[in-house]
């Protein structure tokens, strides 16, 4: 019995593979009887009748958007909490009401991707620790109504100091600080379970760059957050908003970094055609956005190109992550490569393969079969 790795097959390298112990040990040397040099050509990663190793993610750009506006409302609702407790009431009024927005676009376009309205309610009558989008979606709806309540309480100071509305212009004001305070709670959860959403499939780009994601959307999400606030916020209080946008984008920039250049070849799934250009404009977006926080002090306009950079920055950040996992699963080698290292790399630990007259490893039967098949 041998292991034959998908993508491999009618290949010099998928035979090699197929041969098993004995049969690569009378695998022809380098230079034959004939003097010639034997070279074996380049792999040639073929799936059956040419289809994906892997289904394409079904997600639409609703999910890309929704990778997104959640980050800009976890962003803006920490500034926002920032900005009750350090007397700064435009920080709190921008984050608040820019919160809100952002969480009603995020349920919408969650809600258009399921379909049907329902399927959320159907979401919320199970919780499921171990399921990113059942955990996803009571975060969400956790979130909603304190960043609800404590934009709704903006509107106090507007009405009258008498009767119902008085009463209610009373109670608002602590109902906002209790919601800001929870929205504000919530938010690092909801900044990064989408990227643990995201991570947890067999989506190569993806899963490859689960122990990283968190950290680029997290920055991201503060960069948006910033962002967004010194659009909308006066000079005499941008000041944490500035020094949050260059934290939020050293983070956002770091962490793309590593998913473009250190995840072996899902990094190549960064550079493809679109995720490529999305990942380049995320990078001198964020970048500029950063520098322009710390030198716009004095100028309300360079403030709010500074912010509209970071929201830019960041929506092409989410993009091209999405973009870029779509590319890894239409390419079988992004499927195939990384299979083939883990069996070699389980055939040497386990000492189950042996090297042929080159020093590769060869994999025979003793390999667990698992990691043979996971890619069909």
């Amino acid at each position: 019995m041998t292991t034959q790795v998908p993508g491999t097959e009618g290949t010099p390298e998928g035979e090699e593979l197929a041969l098993g112990r004995k049969g690569a040990r009378r695998a022809p040397r380098r230079g034959g009887r004939s003097g010639e040099e034997l070279q074996v050509p380049p792999a040639d990663f073929r799936s059956y009748y040419g289809r994906p190793i892997l289904k394409a993610p079904v997600w639409k750009h609703d999910i890309a958007a929704y990778l997104f506006t959640g980050g800009l409302a976890a962003g803006s609702s920490l500034l926002a909490a920032g900005g009750q407790a350090t007397g700064r009431p435009a920080v709190r009024r921008a984050g608040r009401v820019t919160s809100l927005g952002a969480v009603l676009a995020s349920t919408y376009f969650l809600i258009n991707d399921l379909g049907r309205p329902e399927r959320f309610h159907h979401m919320l009558r199970v919780a499921k620790p171990t399921s990113p989008m059942s955990v996803g979606t009571w975060i969400l709806s956790a979130f909603g109504p304190a960043s609800g309540v404590a934009a709704v309480a903006e509107l106090a100071p507007l009405l009258p100091d008498r009767g119902v509305l008085g009463l209610a212009r009373r109670l608002l004001g602590p109902a906002g600080t209790v919601g800001g305070w929870g929205a504000a709670a919530t938010a690092p959860a909801l900044a990064t379970y989408t990227a643990v959403l995201v991570a947890d499939t067999a989506t190569p780009a993806w899963h490859a760059s689960h122990p990283y994601l968190p950290f680029v959307f997290a920055g991201s999400a503060l960069a948006s957050g910033s962002g967004a606030t010194l659009v909308s916020t006066p000079l005499n209080q941008s000041g944490p908003a500035r020094r949050l946008a260059v934290i939020g984008a050293a983070a956002e920039l770091a962490g793309s970094h590593v998913l473009e250049h250190r995840l072996g070849i899902a990094s190549e799934a960064f550079h493809e055609p679109e995720p490529g250009r999305l990942m380049t404009a995320a990078r001198w977006l964020t970048a500029a956005g950063a520098v322009g926080a710390v030198v716009s002090r004095r100028s309300r306009l360079a403030s709010a190109l500074s912010g509209v950079a970071l929201l830019a920055g960041s929506l092409c950040t989410r993009f091209g992550v999405y973009e870029a996992g779509k590319a890894s699963a239409a390419d079988p080698r992004y499927t195939v490569v990384p299979q083939r290292e883990r069996l070699r790399a389980r055939a040497a630990q386990d000492g189950a393969g042996s090297r042929d007259a080159d020093g590769r490893v060869v994999v025979d039967d003793h390999v667990p079969q698992d990691e043979g098949t996971t890619a069909d």
